[in-house]
């Protein structure tokens, strides 16, 4: 044996790749400091023949490490271990947070736009980083069929370099806008064609996108009162003015926001299932809606993240399908039916303004990703989609209603829950004699993540509520959860 293997730590690879163990193992001794930075290794003739395996596994090893930082070569000299080892570096810096304590109101490199932003963050940001029960705005990611997924996957990526990069235009890709433009025609009532549809990153980005296009500085945009969080910081980064419209039973009351907010030039609004509340907008608002965006030259951003999940009743036509004017800008997400981390969306948007929109596209990521697309494309046209939204909305329907009955076992004297005909999160009104902070601290130490009413208004709720998502759990789980919290409070109450 060489002298640099002398004093060399004994190994012993375990079963598995050889290649993958003879790596695992280099690191962890130099992890725990059996191997020092400067040290000197044996070269990979020695560490063949002290180990009994094949070179190129002890190269391909030695590669990798090298690659990563571990080790590093010096010419005519050998390979030692590194002086800085990248797991120390990334351990001695502090931990960032997701956004700095503060902003500087006075920095004039700050938008100024930001210190509102923020304010709206420090109000409404959810539970980050934790997989809670009953969180908000999660589908039945524990029913996509992910062998099905898989399989388009490979047979995507195997014609992938025979396929024409070419149809990945702006707007997305072709195939997946023809698709899309026929399901929505089918089922949601819309007149469009692909060349209407752009791919979008998420329903976030087609907020952003629609800002960009459509909005100055100090145009005034309707929004639901309680409504989307994310409406408000998106179209807050443009310098808008975010101006309350009450929603009830019914929707957005169009006729309030046109007697207090006549000369807005953006409604945002989620007509199919209000959120949070779950109230559709009525045929009468919605007529009255499209006659005075028309008559005022304003624009309509119709958010439909909701549509899949009816689970009684006729779909509801979308705003888009009964305007005339070509007032209205359609958003639509896959998020919700598909699985976590998949964040393809798209926008419906007026022929004239389909070259403004590409622009804003464009600059703001060029394109997005061709192979998602490529699949999804194949799942709606195969028709495992619709097969899919079928299958979601019988289970979704059976859970709410779990949760109902659980709701109204564990917690009768808590809150007050209605069933709603769609939608994946239910609303549920606090008794009078109990603070929504209150209950949300309880929730949180019960592991569950829901939500406060007040997260979602702009102004005091008149009535309190907490805010409780289903959709991702089966019927034993969301009982479990309930009875949880039922015992949780219970405990606390006898203290």
């Amino acid at each position: 044996m060489k002298k640099n293997a002398a004093s060399f730590p004994s190994i012993l690879l375990k079963n598995g790749k050889i290649k993958e163990q003879f790596y695992s193992v280099i690191k962890e001794l130099i992890l725990n400091g059996q191997l020092q930075t400067g040290k000197k290794l044996p070269s990979s003739r020695t560490f063949s023949e002290m180990m009994s395996i094949s070179r190129n596994s002890v190269l391909a090893g030695l590669e990798r490490l090298t690659d990563e930082g571990y080790l590093m070569a010096k010419q005519g000299s050998g390979t030692y271990v590194a002086s800085i080892i990248p797991d120390e570096v990334m351990h001695s810096q502090p931990q960032a947070s997701y956004l700095p304590a503060s902003l500087d109101k006075g920095s004039p490199d700050i938008n100024p736009h930001m210190q509102v932003m923020r304010n709206i963050w420090d109000e409404t940001r959810p539970c980050s980083g934790q997989n809670l029960t009953f969180n908000i705005g999660v589908g039945c990611r524990d029913l996509f069929p992910y062998e099905l997924w898989g399989r388009l996957l490979g047979r995507t990526w195997r014609q992938f370099r025979h396929q024409d990069g070419k149809l990945n235009e702006l707007q997305g890709f072709k195939p997946l806008r023809q698709a899309i433009s026929k399901y929505v025609c089918t089922t949601r009532g819309l007149h469009c064609t692909e060349q209407q549809i752009l791919i979008v990153n998420g329903t976030q980005q087609a907020m952003n996108l629609a800002a960009q296009v459509l909005l100055q500085k100090g145009d005034e945009v309707w929004l639901d009162e309680p409504g989307y969080d994310g409406a408000l910081g998106a179209f807050t980064a443009m310098g808008a003015t975010l101006r309350p419209v009450v929603s009830d039973n019914n929707g957005m009351d169009v006729a309030y926001g046109i007697r207090q907010w006549p000369k807005a030039k953006l409604i945002f609004t989620s007509p199919s299932h209000q959120f949070p509340l779950g109230g559709t907008l009525s045929l009468s608002r919605r007529l009255a809606l499209l006659e005075w965006a028309a008559e005022n030259n304003m624009w309509i951003f119709e958010d439909d993240y909701n549509s899949e999940f009816r689970y009684t009743g006729q779909p509801i036509q979308a705003l888009q399908g009964l305007d005339k004017h070509q007032r209205v800008i359609y958003a639509g997400t896959f998020s919700k039916m598909m699985f976590p981390g998949f964040h393809l969306g798209f926008l419906v948007v007026p022929e004239h303004l389909v070259a403004s929109f590409n622009i804003a596209k464009y600059y703001a990521d060029t394109r997005t990703s061709y192979l998602e697309q490529t699949i999804l494309a194949a799942f709606i046209s195969e028709g495992h989609y619709a097969r899919h939204v079928r299958r979601v909305r019988k289970a979704c329907h059976e859970r709410q209603q779990v949760m109902i009955e659980a709701i109204k076992l564990y917690l009768p004297e808590i809150v007050c829950v209605e069933p709603s005909d769609s939608g994946i999160h239910l609303v549920c009104w606090l008794a009078d004699n109990l603070e929504e902070s209150v209950i949300i601290e309880h929730c949180r130490q019960a592991g569950l993540g829901a939500q406060p009413l007040s997260r979602y208004c702009q102004t005091t709720p008149a009535k309190q509520a907490i805010l409780f998502g289903f959709a991702a759990h089966p019927p034993s789980e969301i009982v479990e959860g309930i009875k949880k919290l039922a015992q949780h409070l219970a405990e606390n109450k006898r203290d």
